[in-house]
C-alpha cells in the first residue's frame, strides 16, 4: 500500500467527533502510506504534519461537492493513489466516481446516521451508490446493521471503532481548584454533558425527568453543559440553550444547571479531570442515530465514568461497570440512579477502571485497524 487518497468534509477547524476521527485517520495512515486529503477551507492550518492537504469550500454544500470531485479526479490522476477513502457517506461517491476513474479500490468509513439520514435526495442518490464501495468500515456494530438493511454485502464491511487520545497533560491541583472557583463549582458534584445540543442528546429530558431525582438525593448536584447547537450538521434537530433553562427553571433545578457553551482545549481538560461522572442521555430518535459516542471515550480516557442510555453505538462506547454504567433506554429513574451511585461513591476506583477501558481504543490502535481492513480488502500489492 504506497498512496490513499482521503475525501472529508468533517476536518478541524469543525468541531465533533467526525472531525477528530477524520484528523487522527489521516494521522495513523500516514504512518503506513502516502496520505493526500481534500477537505474543508481552514483545515490546511491544522492538518497532521506528515500528509498534503487540498481545501474546498465548505459552504454552500453543492459548492463543496463540486470542488472536491474537481480536486480528487485531478489529484486521481496526477497521484495515482492506490485507495481513495470517503471519511463519511456524504463524499463516498466522490471516492467512487475517482477511483473508477483510475481503476484504484474505494473505501468509506460511515458513522451511522451517513447512511439513514432523512433526506430523500440522499436516500435516492448517495445511500445506493454506497453498495458499490470496494471496502466499507463503520464505527460500531448497530451501524454495522445499519449498513446491512441498506444492502451493503456483509464481507465489505469491516468494524473499527473509533480511537482516543491518552496523552491527557496532567494538571496541578492548584489550576482545578481555581477552575472551579472561577465557575462557582467548589464543593458540588459535577454532572458533565459535552457536545452539541441536538434532541438527541437529550438534555432537557434529562433536566425534566433525572436531575430533580438526582438533586433531591445529592443537594451539591450541578450539572455542566459543555457545547452549543450545531450549524453544519447532517440533519440535527437542537434542543436551544434557553429551552434547557426554562426546563431547569420548571422543574426547581434552575440553580443545579450551569451552561459554559464552547469552551477551549485547555477549560475542556480542566473540567473533564474536575468532573464526578459524564451523563449521556441520548435519545433514540428513527432517522437520527448515535453511531459511536466518542465523548464517552474521551471521559474515559480522563477517568471520568459515564452513565448512558444503551442505544446505538453507546454500547460500543461505554464498558459496562468499567467505564460507567448502560441503562435501557428512557429509563430516566434508573440512569438518576446509577449516576447517585457513582456521585456517592469510590472516584479513584472508578478513575482507574475508566482509564484501563479507555486503553483499548488509542489512536495508534486504530491505525492499525485501518489500515488491517484495507489490506484484508485489497491486499498490500501494488497495483
Amino acid at each position: 500500500m504506497k498512496k490513499i487518497l482521503i475525501i472529508t468534509r468533517n476536518l478541524p477547524p469543525l468541531v465533533g467527533g467526525m472531525e477528530r476521527l477524520n484528523w487522527h485517520m489521516a494521522d495513523e495512515l500516514s504512518k503506513y502510506a502516502e496520505v493526500r486529503v481534500i477537505g474543508p477551507r481552514g483545515s490546511k492550518a491544522l492538518k497532521p504534519e506528515n500528509i498534503r492537504l487540498s481545501e474546498a469550500p465548505l459552504k454552500p454544500f453543492p459548492l463543496f461537492m463540486l470542488i472536491a470531485f474537481i480536486k480528487a479526479i485531478w489529484f486521481a490522476l496526477i497521484d495515482r493513489p492506490d485507495i481513495i477513502l470517503a471519511g463519511s457517506g456524504l463524499t463516498a461517491p466522490l471516492a467512487l466516481i475517482a477511483s473508477k476513474s483510475i481503476g484504484a479500490k474505494s473505501s468509506a468509513y460511515l458513522h451511522g446516521l451517513d447512511i439513514i439520514v432523512s433526506n430523500k435526495l440522499y436516500q435516492v442518490i448517495w445511500v445506493p451508490l454506497l453498495s458499490r464501495i470496494d471496502n466499507i468500515i463503520v464505527n460500531s456494530i448497530p451501524t454495522k446493521q445499519l449498513a446491512l438493511e441498506a444492502n451493503i454485502a456483509e464481507r465489505k464491511i469491516s468494524v473499527v471503532h473509533p480511537g482516543v487520545d491518552l496523552s491527557i497533560a496532567a494538571k496541578s491541583a492548584e489550576s482545578l481548584q481555581a477552575f472551579k472557583q472561577k465557575y462557582g463549582l467548589e464543593n458540588r458534584k459535577i454532572l458533565l454533558s459535552i457536545g452539541r445540543l441536538t434532541t438527541r442528546k437529550g438534555l432537557k429530558e434529562f433536566v425534566e425527568n433525572s436531575l430533580p431525582v438526582i438533586v433531591k438525593q445529592e443537594k451539591s448536584a450541578i450539572l455542566v453543559i459543555v457545547g452549543e447547537a450545531p450549524t453544519n450538521s447532517l440533519g440535527a434537530e437542537v434542543q436551544s440553550r434557553e429551552s434547557i433553562e426554562h426546563a431547569a427553571q420548571a422543574n426547581g433545578v434552575g440553580d443545579h444547571i450551569k451552561i459554559l457553551g464552547r469552551v477551549n482545549e485547555e477549560i475542556l481538560t480542566l473540567i473533564l479531570l474536575s468532573a464526578d461522572v459524564h451523563i449521556f442521555p441520548i435519545r433514540y430518535i428513527k432517522g437520527d442515530p448515535e453511531g459511536f459516542g466518542m465523548v464517552a471515550l474521551e471521559a474515559a480516557a480522563h477517568g471520568l465514568p459515564t452513565v448512558a442510555f444503551a442505544t446505538g453505538g453507546v454500547i460500543d462506547a461505554v464498558g459496562d461497570e468499567q467505564s460507567g454504567y448502560l441503562v435501557s433506554s428512557g429509563d430516566y429513574l434508573m440512569l438518576a440512579s446509577k449516576i447517585i451511585h457513582i456521585i456517592q461513591n469510590d472516584k479513584l476506583k472508578w478513575q482507574s477502571s475508566s482509564l484501563n477501558f479507555a486503553k483499548n481504543f488509542a489512536w495508534p490502535n486504530f491505525g492499525m485497524k485501518i489500515i488491517a481492513s484495507l489490506q484484508q480488502s485489497f491486499g498490500d500489492k501494488k497495483r
